[in-house]
């Protein structure tokens, strides 16, 4: 039985009709950029994230730059992320001018540890950006807490996010803006790259539309230096199409997770919190055999990954950023395996795997 870390074509086929479709009009009136089809996704995914704005950009990095260029956030300035997450939250942070500051994870759920949080705080301080690993949402209260005791901005990375909820709000209106990824592996992905932004803040969106148009808002008219980052017609159409199918994808992504759960008791896995609801964008679970056990559940076919293999102080591009030891960051990088999951596993397929990663485990 071969089964891939993710299925995207399976996907695609449930949908295909209308894909097609939404694709066929955005060919037929010719608008490619910011065509229709932006501000309608824009206001429906606004509308999903319990958020008042959306604005699409060109991919979830240049989300993190914008929404840290709109806040005045650039050089001089530092910005509070964890040190297990993928290389763009800090890249974000970079492009931006502004400089990462790195915290460690927690253990058992490996999100921002909100209370390392605190303790990285300097005069220079701007903003905290907490990042909603594998799809479930960071401790935003004790997050929130800090960040009105010290004054600063709240940036959701909610690349992996799409629908996770924390107290019943949902990832998206957690802060003062989040950045979303629509890459296509996301549980809510694009067929290509694209991102969004997300925030309640009236100004703060107008100012977001001026930067992702090279800073302008009639053609020619360019009133500051921005990016020419904007989500093109035709990746917002077929996103358009698949939000209508994300509560549906996510509920089937929980019940996968629930089986895993009951299948691999004590396998490692994030603890999920009673007082939020996860999405499961990657279903991990950990191992000090991390790799002998990927390399087998691969030759049995079964498509398994790491997520991921260095955390951002062991990466060359950021090394300097490893001032002292981040000891859960960099055990979660040693042992995390993930596991297939997406809306299209069936129970034999996720009951297959868990029997081979348990015969490998227990040899």
């Amino acid at each position: 039985m071969n089964i891939p870390l993710v299925d995207l074509q399976s996907q695609y086929l449930s949908i295909k009709s209308e894909v097609a479709l939404a694709i066929q009009n955005v060919l037929d009136h010719g608008m490619y950029i910011l065509g229709p089809e932006v501000s309608a996704f824009e206001s429906a995914f606004a509308s999903f994230c319990h958020s008042k704005h959306c604005v699409g950009v060109a991919s979830g990095t240049d989300a993190i730059h914008l929404i840290l260029r709109a806040l005045e956030i650039g050089p001089g300035d530092e910005v509070i992320l964890p040190a297990f997450t993928f290389v763009a939250t800090a890249l974000g942070v970079t492009q931006a001018g502004a400089t990462p500051v790195l915290v460690d994870v927690r253990r058992d759920d490996a999100l921002i540890d909100p209370e390392a949080i605190e303790a990285a705080i300097t005069p220079r301080t701007r903003a905290i950006m907490p990042v909603h690993l594998y799809g479930r949402c960071c401790d935003m209260d004790a997050i929130s807490a800090i960040a009105n005791r010290h004054g600063l901005k709240i940036v959701e990375d909610a690349a992996q996010a799409h629908g996770a909820e924390f107290h019943g709000k949902r990832a998206g209106s957690l802060g003062n803006a989040a950045a979303f990824s629509f890459y296509p592996g996301k549980n809510l992905g694009a067929y290509g790259d694209g991102g969004a932004i997300t925030t309640s803040d009236d100004a703060l969106a107008e100012r977001l539309k001026l930067l992702r148009n090279w800073g302008s808002r009639i053609k020619y008219h360019h009133e500051e230096p921005g990016l020419n980052s904007r989500l093109d017609t035709i990746q917002a159409a077929i996103l358009a199409v698949k939000l209508q199918y994300l509560d549906q994808w996510n509920a089937a992504r929980r019940r996968w997770a629930a089986l895993y759960g009951e299948l691999l008791p004590g396998f490692g896995q994030p603890v999920d919190h009673a007082d939020r609801e996860p999405i499961y964008h990657i279903y991990a679970v950990r191992s000090k055999a991390r790799d002998a056990e990927l390399k087998a559940l691969q030759a049995a076919g079964i498509g398994a990954g790491i997520h991921y293999p260095f955390p951002v102080h062991r990466l060359k591009a950021y090394n300097e950023l490893a001032v002292k030891p981040f000891p859960e960051s960099d055990a979660w990088a040693a042992e995390e395996l993930s596991l297939p999951m997406y809306a299209e596993l069936t129970e034999e397929q996720v009951r297959h795997i868990a029997a081979r990663l348990i015969a490998i485990r227990t040899g």
